[in-house]
């Protein structure tokens, strides 16, 4: 039995490091620093764990009363001390990720416009005769930053693709840009992550990444 769960557990969790939307499967940087904080936040919250059950454990043991000094060393160093170290150093941590993650100008960048709505996405790409429109499937190239500036026309949705970015909300009247990036060509799941009405379940859609090739026929128009 002890076994049979063993197994059952290992597989659940190595399970959920995969899949289409999986935040710790990434395929571009900015979802790699975000699965990079969350290792490093990870780790930090089992060492708090470990210090909580060690003093858990020793408040069980039959001692002496502890003096002043020994008091101190426990509330004062590791009581107060320790667990601000660890959450100073994630904190540290996450805003230099954050710092390297902001879209900043770039020569090579592509420009896309996202627009939300009950319940589908409008997607207009650069084109070689003109702006391509597409309907719940976003075309990026590979290898390459895309800044994709949301809307939305009716109530505030949320453009997330776990495995290449983070999330970011289109609202009405506004525009966010957040960028994205898929280190090789393939196909991604995305969601919206924004509660939006009846039909929020259903509010998904793709992003397709080319190679050089199929992204210069993907402006030429001879893809769809």
């Amino acid at each position: 039995m002890l076994k049979w769960l063993r197994v059952t557990s290992t597989a659940l969790a190595v399970g959920g490091c995969s899949g289409p939307l999986s935040t710790l499967d990434t395929a571009g940087s900015s979802a790699a620093s975000i699965a990079t904080l969350w290792w490093a936040m990870l780790a930090g919250a089992a060492v708090l764990t470990v210090l909580v059950m060690t003093l858990l454990a020793l408040s069980f043991r039959r001692r002496p009363a502890p003096t002043r000094g020994g008091a101190s060393l426990w509330i004062g160093w590791l009581g107060v001390a320790m667990p601000t170290t660890v959450l100073l150093l994630l904190l540290g941590f996450a805003l230099a990720l954050g710092e390297r993650t902001i879209a900043r100008a770039a020569p090579d960048v592509v420009v896309i416009e996202a627009s939300a709505h009950q319940w589908y996405w409008n997607f207009r790409h650069p084109g070689t005769a003109g702006d391509i429109e597409t309907r719940d499937v976003l075309h990026i190239p590979a290898g390459r930053p895309v800044d994709l500036r949301l809307e939305a026309h009716d109530v505030i949705h949320s453009f997330w693709v776990p495995r290449l970015a983070g999330k970011m909300d289109a609202i009405p009247g506004h525009v966010n840009v957040i960028r994205i990036d898929a280190k090789e060509p393939g196909t991604f799941e995305g969601v919206c992550a924004e509660f939006c009405g009846l039909g929020h379940a259903g509010h998904r859609f793709r992003v397709i990444a080319h190679d050089a090739a199929g992204w210069a026929a993907f402006q030429r128009g001879d893809q769809p």
